[in-house]
């Protein structure tokens, strides 16, 4: 399976924002309701938090869909 790259200029992004995108989720309330129903995972781990702080190599993962975090440093 491929894993999309999605690059950000930050050092850190919250993974709700992540979600919206990445194109794993459509709008905010989409990603709110992936969190919620424990469908989405990050570096293969559930993540409930959708605040969840994310950082550069993180793998993030709804159903068989995944995105890799890549910082622009």
């Amino acid at each position: 399976m491929r894993i999309r790259e999605v690059e950000i200029s930050d050092d850190m992004i919250r993974l709700g924002q992540f979600l919206k995108l990445a194109g794993l989720a459509d709008n905010g309330a989409h990603a709110r309701d992936l969190v919620e129903s424990e469908e989405v995972s990050v570096n293969g781990r559930l993540e409930t938090r959708r605040g969840a702080q994310l950082h550069d190599g993180d793998v993030i993962a709804v159903g068989e869909e995944k995105a890799r975090l890549v910082t622009g440093r």
